[in-house]
């Protein structure tokens, strides 16, 4: 009987709210896989259904065999996902995002494990040339392209969702994976000027958690084998964000990689994509932050 979930990066962020959402949701046993880059013990969510393994996804197949014939879907939230880190640290993006996610898909190939990638908003702008502006863009783009030759070739199921500025409980507030939204409540709190990349007028559209994880546990259910985008349909400026903050901020210089725009999109290689928008708002979850 297949009752396991896999969710790599399951001690991050996304990750680790997906497998909270799971274990409410579904009466499946949960396998957890996570190098600890970025993710945390602290996300740990206690619970006897849940089995956390520290391991890199390059060894997937040799740290889960024993489950392969019980496993029945498996959510790859466990790339490099932040795109100025990646020219930084090149080579850890490329083991991770190429290496690391090509042996996940061979894993889901050989047992026929239903498949649900994270993809970016990264990779749509500027009619899809942004996928080129960074190694993680790049890298993220052509796991989709690979994703769509093994389903022509092998017939592979999977589902597609496109993560727009996710933020929420458990976001990383410090450090070189910091969210945009935990690096300015984390200033807040401490009093400190909030950093804003020039030019500041770069957009973008965020997605709180909630609304995230609830795409992609509608994506598993539905089980309709396409692409789901989750957004919401306001879009701010990064400087208009750290404004609902605070009006103490700092201009930083330009750094390669940047977008000035997150873009929507109807069509994804050859598949139709399901549009979706959150119903949180980035202004009323900042307003609450402030008074909390």
């Amino acid at each position: 009987m297949k009752n396991y979930i896999v969710v790599t990066g399951g001690a991050g962020f996304v990750g680790s709210n997906l497998i909270e959402h799971l274990i409410l949701k579904t009466n499946k046993k949960i396998l957890s896989i996570d190098d600890y880059s970025s993710g945390s013990k602290r996300n740990h969510i206690i619970n006897a259904r849940i089995k956390y393994i520290k391991a890199d996804t390059k060894n997937i197949n040799k740290v889960i065999s024993r489950y392969k014939d019980q496993i029945v879907s498996l959510f790859h939230f466990g790339e490099f996902s932040r795109i100025f880190q990646s020219f930084n640290k090149f080579d850890k993006c490329f083991r991770s995002n190429s290496i690391g996610t090509q042996a996940t898909f061979k894993f889901c190939l050989d047992n026929r494990i239903k498949l649900i990638y994270s993809a970016t908003s990264a990779t749509l702008g500027n009619k899809g040339k942004d996928k080129n502006l960074s190694p993680y863009a790049f890298t993220k783009s052509k796991n989709l392209e690979l994703l769509e030759n093994l389903k022509n070739w092998f017939n592979f199921k999977y589902e597609i969702v496109y993560f727009y500025n996710v933020y929420g409980p458990r976001h990383i507030k410090s450090g070189e994976m910091a969210t945009v939204i935990g690096i300015f409540e984390d200033q807040y709190k401490k009093n400190k000027l909030l950093t804003v990349v020039k030019p500041g007028t770069q957009t973008r559209r965020f997605t709180h958690i909630q609304d995230t994880i609830n795409v992609c546990y509608e994506a598993w259910v539905r089980n309709k084998c396409t692409h789901y985008i989750i957004s919401n349909k306001k879009s701010y400026s990064i400087k208009e964000v750290a404004l609902m903050f605070s009006n103490k901020i700092k201009l930083l210089k330009a750094r390669p990689g940047e977008r000035y725009a997150s873009s929507l999109t109807n069509m994804s290689l050859n598949n139709k994509i399901i549009r979706k928008y959150g119903k949180i708002h980035l202004k009323d979850y900042i307003t609450s932050f402030i008074k909390s």
